[in-house]
């Protein structure tokens, strides 16, 4: 009864670890990986897993008594702070010394944490991401200040837990911050509206919904990734849908979504890396990210941002976002695996939002729908996305290459040379000396 009891309590405890990794916005192949390793850790050898964005299936037991438990995942979404003890509870399972019911009990109270910062901090904080991100994206002074405007009016109404306004909230925010651009770029030097107009809306974006989705269609995971892909574009779809109806209510003519020049710039060199520090302390604000992430969170958008840069200027503006995603991936996962780093996605997921794939493709939709030229500029932004999610994957490939190299050449350094009557193990030391040792033992 007890052994019935131990199985049931680790199938609730893994299904609980990959709804919280869902809500994290972790791609399926590796949670249902992390989770592998923790039943095997817990001593759940066999357990099997299906993992989709909105269902979860745990297969525990052997093949006489088998038991499968499973779990509708909800459209949640973590906070940083709840990402960070969700990732510590991972560290401290995959070596098996979370018990699986003392494990349900702590997920039930990172689900439930309150947020470290009170609501006034967090909306402010959601206004400080935005001026960030609108130095970077739209570099005027004034435009700057209505973006953080914009974006403490947005913090104010993502505080309301009503589902009914968070189902229509996208399309709202859309048509609000669009109405109010179109009309103060008619008195007042913004610069690009419709690039301004990111900035307000960057977290409705599907940027790392889209990045994610393509990393999963790689990976083979087909049915996450199409419907990830299809959920990311309806998204746009609905934020463009907000912004077109801004347009036609103010009355923009359809020469007005064509968007500037990106590379003109109305402020000095040092904006963007101011815009680079206000980003990283309004993430910090409004998502109660543990104190000592944001050295690592603001590393992880340099990395990202001078990447894309590099891309931009030495190479060419369409492999800048790849670029960056190149050179950050390896370093989020880098800073991941330090004993007092961050979690993987709570670095990803700025430095998404900071190469805006989401936005790219928010700018090419709009401008598809208004204009005679978008169909062009959306396939661009398609090229965008594509090049971004690509960027990750080859990143993640380099890092695995030079993480699992220095382990293995610091186990050649490090170990002694096997006796005589050892048991050869599968390191590089040993692989290297097999011919020396069977030649000392052919010789006597």
């Amino acid at each position: 009864m007890t052994d019935v009891v131990d199985r049931s309590a680790l199938r609730q405890f893994l299904l609980g670890l990959a709804q919280g990794m869902n809500a994290s916005a972790e791609s399926v192949d590796r949670i249902r990986d992390t989770t592998a390793e923790v039943a095997t850790a817990s001593g759940g050898d066999g357990a099997d897993f299906v993992v989709l964005p909105t269902i979860i299936i745990v297969e525990t037991g052997d093949a006489e008594e088998q038991r499968v438990a499973f779990r509708s995942a909800t459209n949640a979404s973590f906070r940083f702070d709840q990402i960070a003890a969700l990732y510590d509870l991972i560290a401290q399972a995959k070596t098996g010394d979370v018990d699986p019911l003392d494990g349900i009990r702590r997920l039930n109270e990172i689900g439930a944490m309150r947020p470290r910062l009170g609501w006034f901090t967090r909306t402010l904080g959601h206004a400080i991401l935005t001026t960030g991100l609108a130095l970077l994206l739209a570099p005027t002074w004034q435009g700057a200040l209505v973006a953080f405007v914009l974006g403490f009016g947005i913090g104010l109404l993502k505080l309301v837990r009503s589902p009914t306004l968070q189902l229509v909230m996208p399309i709202a925010a859309a048509f609000v911050c669009a109405a109010a651009v179109f009309l103060l770029a008619e008195v007042i030097e913004i610069g690009d509206p419709i690039r301004l107009l990111i900035a307000p809306l960057v977290t409705f974006l599907p940027g790392g919904v889209l990045t994610t989705a393509t990393v999963e269609l790689a990976a083979g995971q087909m049915i996450s990734g199409a419907s990830r892909l299809i959920y990311g574009f309806v998204q746009l779809a609905l934020l463009a849908f907000g912004i077109l109806a801004a347009g036609a209510v103010v009355g923009v003519s359809s020469d007005s979504y064509e968007a500037l020049d990106a590379s003109s710039s109305y402020l000095p060199w040092w904006v963007p890396l101011l815009g680079i520090l206000v980003f990283a302390l309004g993430n910090y604000l409004h998502f109660s990210s543990p104190p000592s992430t944001f050295g690592w969170v603001l590393l992880a958008l340099v990395v990202a941002y001078l990447g894309q840069w590099a891309g931009t200027e030495f190479i060419d503006p369409a492999v800048g976002g790849f670029v960056g995603a190149v050179a950050v991936t390896p370093v989020v996962f880098w800073i991941a695996g330090l004993r007092h780093g961050a979690p993987s996605q709570l670095t990803f997921l700025p430095a998404f939002w900071l190469l805006v794939p989401g936005a790219a493709g928010l700018v090419g939709l709009t401008e598809a729908v208004a204009t005679d030229n978008g169909l062009a500029d959306f396939t661009a932004a398609l090229v965008s996305v594509m090049s971004i999610a690509l960027g990750v994957l080859i990143g993640t490939a380099l890092y695995r290459v030079v993480h699992h190299g220095a382990e293995e050449f610091v186990q050649f350094a490090v170990a002694p040379p096997p006796t005589e009557d050892e048991e050869p193990a599968p390191t590089l030391w040993h692989r290297l000396s097999a011919p020396l040792r069977r030649l000392r033992r052919r010789d006597g």
